[in-house]
């Protein structure tokens, strides 16, 4: 269920019943912003935030991926001067998703709102987007860039383009019922978000695709219009990978969240693993004219290796290996994968004994080596410190 809201002189743009001095009291609204080498943004956002919400009892809780630039130490400076600002440093772990459902969970305020640090996202509505939830008219408030009253100061046509496709899938393929399930700035009831949070992927960047999808239409959900404007400092974080990223999260909720994001994109570089095997052993045979052996040997190798490449710059981009590590876990994925080899043959061979059909033998053992390369890549390659 949703509706869009606008402006008027019937919707204020801030409910009075529900505003309160702020003092020593606890928050009634928790702001959640996710950062990656915004430095340079974090102090402008929290003194518009401090401009907005007055009368409002409020915190901010800057969610930083152990940004290179110390993000977090201008965080922790905010922190010292005021205490309605916090600061979660994580190390090992990146994503957008991930950093939402963690800063909303350490949240302590009834209702919790993500925005981007990049100051694009306008802050002037939360007073609005936090009535219409206290007031109980919502559980969800979205801030829609696909209804009547939204500007953008900031328009990037390629990127505007690839929204607009991701939105359409989504509704499609997922759906999902509200205008713009790819939006980055949103409020929503905390107690709500705890229900649907076992659902939820760390990973990825589209968070409220993936509670729309998860709450599976039990949200009311209000989309109210803004002004998106454009960044000042820094670069978006928004690349290539975020294509995967999406279609991986709309393949895990198409099997109900059976199968992680993670192990979709890990099970399709395996995929292109098998091509690059099969490539590499017909080269070897054809062209080098090398025994069969040698020639499955070198087409494992290879496989194996682009293998690992892919699933360090892809899979696990959040913990990817650098420097020596990358050697090392080359090594340990070695290893992995001819552990995993054998107990694809052996699966195989145990399936074909009970039922002889070869394409079902052949299913079962290869099915059988992606869960264990998985497992123990998870535990031995990639490994969280």
């Amino acid at each position: 269920m949703h509706e869009a809201i606008r402006p008027g002189p019937e919707n204020p743009p801030q409910a009075q019943d529900h505003i309160q001095e702020t003092g020593s009291r606890s928050p009634e609204l928790s702001v959640v912003v996710p950062t990656f080498n915004e430095r340079d943004n974090v102090t402008v956002l929290y003194r518009r935030l401090e401009a907005t919400l007055v009368g409002i009892a409020w915190e901010v809780v800057f969610v930083d991926d152990n940004s290179p630039d110390a993000t977090w130490d201008v965080v922790r400076a905010l922190a010292r001067r005021d205490s309605r600002v916090r600061c979660i440093r994580r190390i090992g772990r990146r994503g957008l998703s991930g950093a939402c459902i963690e800063g909303i969970l350490a949240s302590s305020a009834p209702y919790a709102a993500v925005i981007d640090a990049d100051l694009q996202h306008d802050e002037t509505q939360l007073p609005k987007m936090l009535s219409l939830l206290a007031s109980g008219q919502a559980e969800l408030v979205v801030g829609s860039r696909y209804i009547e009253g939204y500007k953008s100061e900031g328009f990037n046509k390629q990127r505007a383009g690839a929204s607009a496709l991701a939105t359409e899938v989504a509704k499609q393929v997922l759906r999902v019922d509200i205008a713009d399930p790819m939006s980055g700035f949103f409020m929503i009831r905390r107690d709500r978000f705890e229900q649907l949070a076992p659902k939820l992927s760390v990973h990825g960047f589209k968070i409220l695709l993936d509670v729309v999808a998860s709450a599976q239409g039990t949200l009311r959900a209000v989309e109210i219009p803004y002004t998106f404007g454009a960044r000042q400092h820094g670069e978006s974080k928004l690349d290539s990978m975020v294509a995967l990223d999406f279609l991986g999260l709309v393949l895990a909720k198409l099997t109900n969240d059976a199968v992680s994001l993670r192990f979709l994109l890990f099970a399709m570089v395996g995929g292109i693993g098998l091509v690059v095997h099969l490539t590499t052993l017909f080269i070897a045979l054809e062209l080098f004219k090398a025994p069969f052996a040698e020639a499955q040997a070198a087409g494992a190798l290879v496989a194996m290796t682009s293998n690992f490449i892919l699933n360090n710059f892809l899979t696990y981009r959040d913990q990817r290996l650098k420097g020596f590590a990358v050697l090392r876990g080359l090594i340990a994925f070695y290893i992995v994968c001819s552990v995993g080899l054998f107990a694809n043959v052996g699966v195989a061979f145990s399936v074909y004994d009970q039922e002889p059909i070869w394409w079902l033998a052949g299913m079962a053992g290869a099915l059988m080596g992606v869960v264990w390369n998985y497992a123990m890549s998870g535990l031995f390659v990639w490994r969280k410190k």
